[in-house]
């Protein structure tokens, strides 16, 4: 049982001193928010500086240490020290970080300076000085007569102008250019250029386009509109030079003040390379201590205090199997810390239903997350996962039947189960690649069942491989009798009735004639199909089975009668009746008489129709005996709907005076599965049930016979429908297969010519290479 059993647990007090050693965090704290509180304040600060280590790190490239690290939690003396080191470094960070932050915006506002400067040179054009060679002029509302206005006649109506210019990103300078229009009433002239390249944003980092723009304005007042415009739409302004001896000074200042900057900034991003990898060095060990000593005090925090403060408890399920190693751990951290008192473990009583443990591998942990996903087991039931690790990957392979694909997907998972622990495979943020890196051996199976069920159905990449010799030969055929016929015949047909045309079946798999046959898709459907039948019943079948081990485990012999042979009945006498129709079919009626070979699927109709005599039978007394297995099903439902509840309420009216040990008075499954675990573990505390029954007999709980009925009823419902929608599900492992087969596959090979002879896909003897049709 302790194959595929979950782990037994029980519940344990851990009693532990709160330390009066100086080195322990909560010497003369009082209460459980006050001794901790300091921890979790340590916790999240470093949690939140090697977050920012990290960020930094990877923002600039610098690649972690390969090696695995696994470093012990910190002592509480040394704590301090590392958070200590960890703030020095994070405020040296920050500074170098702020002073490249501000580098990087005065090098960005000097950059933008520059480009204004040397493309607003062309905008404006004064008397003798300047000509305008791209001007864009708007117009006035009140003046009808001159609608395009320049400099000269607005300074021939007395007008004042100012100019203002700056850069604005380059997707809002159309609604830029419309709020002037709206606002100014046309007293603006805007002139704008797209600026040769990128510049990169410092607040984003990323590179945006910007485009340069002069306003001339007429009056202080239309100054002050155009100033919060520019406000709004987030335009970095600019002074604009009075003349060209100003401009070429200003521009000759900016160039020396940009070298300077790059200089310094280079020298900056250095300085700043070098601190992060200094830090690269430890931050990963710093990682995993802080995850450590904050698994730690989250769990001390869900301890509790006794009344004098001195020592914390612990309520705990505990594996049976691991008491000595939890006693060993506890000793040591005692000695280590010095205790005055060691820490010890006292196991207490409980009605509870214990937590569900089941221990896994990497191998494993796969297939239990499939079935956990369906739902995880009750305490001390069997495990179904093991036998998934099997079911499972043959499922899939059923239904993926191609050697080719097959060994593509076990090489593909043979070298992630290789490479496993390679940090950069477990480490990505890829979630797909997560997905198939934590089924890489789900995967492998998969691929190495697919390449068995490839063999049998003899495909690979949807052609046939020739192994053995096809057991097909025409030569037997051309003889005058039979000759004459087939040249009256549109397709040639191998008869089988014929003496030396079948020699005998392919020693493994489908022959691979059949891949030339005209009818290769009804013979693989009826094959397939059957087939998928089989293998459903057997698996259901096996599942209903595995529920025997649970009614003997928790000592339920009533469940045998009650539950699972009403359960195998109705399975067995109808689905299991169908899958023997197939197989005596298979086994009785030879190529001869295959013409004449009664349908299966009509029989089984006939059988609920109850009409016997309406088509040939299978087999001898065939009406009598589906009547029987019939009416065996019909029978087994109301015995497993009321056989139970029935049961469980004679036992409460009539044998109230048995204990609880035997496990009949309780009927929850809480209680029984504590009653097993009490009786199986009790010889290894040395303690006595009749403790725990004078306990459980002063809370038990009053026989409710509508709660068992109900769920029985739900059980039967389920069980019943479920027989039949199951089998229907599963030929999903035929249609697949035949979509696989003929649909998915065949798709890389029809890109010959029409009329090509289909026949290149096999290698046969040339007496034996007959063409089925084209």
């Amino acid at each position: 049982m302790s194959l595929f059993r979950c782990s037994a647990l029980l519940i344990a007090r851990i009693t532990l001193e709160s330390g009066k050693n100086e080195n322990v965090w909560a010497e003369n704290l009082k209460t459980k928010h006050h001794a901790y509180k300091s921890k979790v304040t340590f916790g999240s600060t470093w949690t939140c500086i090697t977050g920012y280590l990290l960020r930094e790190i990877k923002k600039e490239d610098i690649s972690l240490p390969e090696g695995e690290v696994n470093p012990a939690a910190p002592l509480p003396k040394h704590v301090m020290v590392i958070m200590e080191q960890l703030q020095r470094l994070e405020l040296e960070l920050s500074e170098v970080t702020r002073n490249k932050e501000k580098l990087q915006k005065n090098l960005l506002e000097l950059t933008e300076y520059t480009h204004m400067l040397r493309i607003t040179r062309n905008f404006v054009h004064r008397s003798a000085e300047r000509e305008p060679s791209q001007v864009q002029y708007e117009e006035f509302l009140f003046l009808e007569k001159e609608p395009m206005m320049d400099y000269t006649s607005m300074q021939r109506l007395g007008a004042k102008l100012g100019f203002i210019s700056g850069l604005i990103q380059s997707v809002k300078i159309e609604a830029f250019e419309r709020m002037l229009w709206r606002v100014c009433k046309g007293y603006t002239i805007l002139s704008y250029s797209e600026v040769d390249g990128l510049l990169e944003d410092p607040a984003t980092g990323e590179p945006t386009r910007s485009v340069v723009f002069l306003i001339s304005y007429w009056g202080d007042q239309i100054g002050q509109k155009v100033k919060k415009i520019c406000d709004c739409y987030h335009c970095h302004l600019y002074p604009y030079p009075n003349s060209n001896e100003e401009r070429t000074d200003v521009v000759e200042g900016l160039r020396t003040r940009i070298q300077d900057l790059h200089t310094v900034l280079h020298r900056t991003e250095d300085y700043l390379r070098q601190v992060l990898i200094k830090a690269s060095e430890s931050v990963y060990v710093w990682v995993i201590q802080v995850k450590k000593m904050k698994a730690i005090y989250h769990i001390l925090n869900l301890c509790s205090f006794d009344v004098t403060n001195k020592c914390l408890i612990a309520e705990v399920w505990c594996p049976v199997n691991d008491l000595p190693t939890l006693r060993r751990a506890l000793e040591d951290g005692s000695r280590k810390n010095g205790a005055t008192v060691p820490s010890f473990v006292n196991r207490i009583p409980s009605n509870d239903t214990p937590p569900t443990l089941v221990r896994t591998n990497t191998f494993t942990s796969g297939f239990q997350n499939i079935v956990d996903a369906y739902g995880v087991s009750s305490y001390r039931e069997v495990n179904p996962a093991p036998y998934t690790i099997i079911t499972f990957p043959f499922l899939f392979a059923v239904m993926f039947g191609d050697l080719g694909h097959g060994v593509i997907m076990a090489l593909f998972a043979l070298w992630m189960v290789l490479y496993e622990n390679d940090r950069k495979l477990k480490k990505t943020r890829n979630e797909i690649w997560n997905i198939f890196f934590e089924g890489r051996y789900i995967i492998l199976l998969m691929g190495i069942f697919s390449v068995y069920t490839g063999l049998i159905y003899n495909d690979c990449f949807s052609k046939s491989l020739n192994l053995f010799g096809s057991g097909w030969n025409v030569s037997a055929m051309f003889v005058p009798g039979v000759w004459s016929t087939l040249r009256s015949n549109s397709f040639l047909a191998l008869d089988p009735n014929v003496t030396g045309v079948f020699k005998g079946p392919y020693p493994l798999g489908i022959d691979p004639i059949w891949n030339l046959a005209s009818n290769r898709l009804t013979f693989l459907n009826s094959y397939k199909m059957k087939m998928s039948v089989i293998i459903g019943i057997i698996h259901m079948t096996f599942g209903v089975v595995l529920g025997v081990f649970n009614h003997l485990h928790f000592r339920r012999t009533f469940n045998l009668y009650l539950i699972f042979i009403p359960e195998l009945l109705f399975l067995l006498c109808l689905f299991g009746y169908l899958v023997f129709m197939i197989i005596y079919k298979w086994l009785f009626f030879t190529v001869r008489d295959s013409q004449t070979a009664p349908s299966i699927l009509i029989h089984f109709i006939n059988m609920f129709l109850m009409q016997g005599d309406s088509s040939q039978p299978l087999y001898p007394g065939q009406a009598g005996f589906q009547v029987f297995l019939l009416i065996v099903a019909v029978l087994s439902v109301p015995v497993l709907l009321l056989g139970k509840p029935l049961y469980l309420y004679w036992q409460h009216k009539g044998r109230d005076h048995l204990s609880m040990y035997r496990g009949y008075q309780r009927v929850r499954r809480s209680s029984e599965e504590e009653l097993s675990l009490m009786h199986a573990h009790d010889v290894e505390e040395g303690t006595s049930l009749d403790s725990h029954s004078s306990s459980s007999d002063s809370q038990s709980e009053e026989f409710d016979f509508a709660d068992v009925f109900l769920h029985q009823s739900i059980h039967t419902i389920e069980y019943c429908l479920g027989c039949i929608s199951n089998t229907a599900s599963y030929l999903r492992l035929w249609a697949l297969s035949l979509a696989h087969a003929r649909e998915l596959s065949p798709v890389y090979f029809t890109a010959g010519k029409r009329g090509k002879c289909i026949c290149d896909g096999v290698e046969l003897n040339k007496k034996n290479l007959i063409c089925f049709g084209r």
